[in-house]
């Protein structure tokens, strides 16, 4: 398991996400200045609305800059057999559904890539599933995302 290309990876997604979002600012800052979006009336809100998106935009650009630089510079490390899991683990978990791969990162979780042809999502501590999965085992139970209903995982592996 090549974990530096995972981190690649997810900076690589990360980046395509600042473009999207970068482009959407640039559409709703041109929008928001436009000529056409100037007030008719008291009611017309388009160019406010407009420079609200672009500020917004901008601030998930931001945020996105800020993950992959976390990302950049984050210091993988290996985990053994008996290791916990914690930042930069790749943590295989088994379920009702089948394995399920997660990367435990410090940031954008929810980012979703494909690796070594497994699609893994990352995690981080603070999620509900990554709270559980801080500190416990290969081997250690826990308990699944599924509603009310309890559904219960086991660690395979922790890498």
């Amino acid at each position: 398991m090549k974990k530096a290309t995972l981190v690649r990876r997810i900076v690589d997604a990360l980046n395509a996400e600042v473009e999207v979002h970068a482009r959407s600012a640039r559409n709703a800052r041109a929008e928001a200045t436009d000529e056409q979006s100037r007030s008719e009336n008291k009611y017309d809100t388009r160019g406010l609305e407009a420079s609200y998106l672009a500020r917004g935009q901008s601030k998930v650009v931001g945020d996105l800059r800020s993950a992959i630089v976390q990302y950049e510079t984050l210091k993988v490390r290996a985990f053994g057999e008996k290791d916990p899991v914690d930042i930069s683990a790749y943590v295989v978990v088994s379920g009702p559904d089948g394995e399920s791969a997660y990367f435990i990162g410090p940031t954008a979780g929810g980012t979703e890539v494909t690796h070594e042809r497994r699609e893994v999502l990352v995690l981080t501590p603070h999620s509900p599933l990554g709270q559980q999965l801080m500190g416990k085992r290969a081997g250690d139970r826990i308990e699944l995302p599924g509603g009310p209903k309890k559904i219960l995982g086991k660690i395979v592996s922790v890498v």
